[in-house]
Parts: C-alpha cells; sequence; structure tokens
C-alpha cells in the first residue's frame, strides 16, 4: 500500500481507505487484508471525490480532526470513506430525502463521526448549529447549485471548498464548458479556483472544483 494522501492509498493501481469499521463493507466494495490491516476500495465509479484523485487531485484538505460540513450526502458512500480518514473530527452530511437520510443514519450508527441532516442546502440556517467548518463538500444536482454553494459558504466559513459541478443540471442546451466558466464567475470573488478537473469517464459532463478561502476576505 502507498499513501497518495493522508488516509488514502493505492495499490494494484486501486484506490483504498483503511476501515473503520474491520468485516463491514458499505455499499459492497471490496475489503482486502495488507499489513495485518484491512481497507476498503474506494470506487471512482461511483463517488466523484476517488474519480478527482484517479483525474490526478492535487490538493486533499482531509485529515483526522477535520469539521466537514457535507451537501448532497445521499447513501453515504462517499462519506463513508471520508469517514475512515477522518477518524477523530465529524462530517455533518446534509441530504433532502428521506429515504437517503435513514440510509445514512444506519451507516452513522457505526460510524459515530458521521451526523447525518435531514435538511434543505437552500436553507443552512436550518442546520446553522454545525458552526464553523473547516472544509465545505458539495454534491447537488441542482440548477442552482453555485447559489447553494455559496450560500452554505457565506454562513460555515470553511477554508476549503470541494464542488461537484453538474452542468446538465444547470442548463442542458449549452456546453458543459461554457456552464463551467460561467459558474466559475462569482466563485472567483469569494475564492481562489486551485483546480478544475474534467471527471470524465467516471462521470460524464461532471467537473469537480477545488477551492481556497482568500487570503483575509470574509465570506
Amino acid at each position: 500500500m502507498k499513501e497518495l494522501f493522508p488516509g488514502v492509498y493505492t495499490y494494484e493501481n486501486k484506490l483504498w481507505t483503511r476501515n473503520l469499521v474491520p468485516g463491514v463493507s458499505v455499499y459492497g466494495e471490496k475489503l482486502v487484508k495488507y499489513g495485518g490491516t484491512e481497507y476498503r476500495e474506494w470506487d471512482p465509479f461511483r463517488s466523484k471525490l476517488a474519480g478527482a484523485i484517479k483525474k490526478q487531485l492535487k490538493y486533499f484538505p482531509f485529515k483526522k480532526g477535520s469539521i466537514v460540513l457535507y451537501l448532497g450526502a445521499s447513501t453515504g458512500t462517499t462519506i463513508s470513506h471520508l469517514s475512515d480518514i477522518i477518524t477523530d473530527g465529524e462530517i455533518y452530511g446534509v441530504e433532502l430525502s428521506k429515504r437517503m437520510i435513514m440510509e445514512l443514519a444506519k451507516l452513522a450508527e457505526q460510524r459515530e463521526n458521521i451526523i447525518p441532516i435531514l435538511a434543505d442546502a437552500r436553507v443552512p440556517e436550518e442546520y446553522k448549529d454545525v458552526g464553523t467548518v473547516d472544509i465545505l463538500y458539495q454534491d447537488v444536482a441542482q440548477p442552482d447549485q453555485i447559489d447553494i454553494f455559496l450560500k452554505n459558504a457565506k454562513l460555515f466559513k470553511p477554508k476549503w471548498g470541494m464542488l461537484a459541478l453538474k452542468t446538465q443540471s444547470i442548463d442542458i442546451s449549452k456546453e458543459p464548458e461554457e456552464i463551467l466558466e460561467s459558474s466559475l464567475q462569482p466563485l472567483r470573488e469569494k475564492f481562489d479556483i486551485l483546480q478544475t478537473i474534467k471527471l470524465d469517464p467516471y462521470d460524464k459532463l461532471h467537473y469537480f472544483l477545488v477551492l481556497k478561502d482568500k487570503e483575509g476576505k470574509t465570506i
């Protein structure tokens, strides 16, 4: 196992995280033992963050004690791997679907660093008690996904932002590159855009953006 980022490993050209709950597979992923430690395979076709890593992601702010606000938590595929990495921190997973949040709640029963929140990401005041976070991660397929991100960033003041941009959700009539550029403009006012990754072939018509709060600028 070779460590690519803190808590993220590569072995046989696949990505892995150290399993926080040994013996338990979250979404049917492969488990392997290496050096007496169990690892979970991280599927880039199931997780946009894993896809970004496979597409040469350069920045990975997640570490053991990170506080993360994750918008669009779904059933927790990516969150489960972040849970493996952020062993001493907290991941607040916001999801609007009651069915999805029930699955995330089951996951949180075994992983205490996951806190499910049933709420609308358009109304961050509903979960304002989360407080300041280190990283704002968003994977929300909505036309107003940029506004949602900026609204949450203003309230929770993250140092880092990671945004899975779904261009088809914004405007199906325009080219993805055109939508990307128009989306970057409002983000540039608050963040430095460190990296823009096209996620093909793992997710078509998707981009993964890495953002960092501009030094000394209030958001």
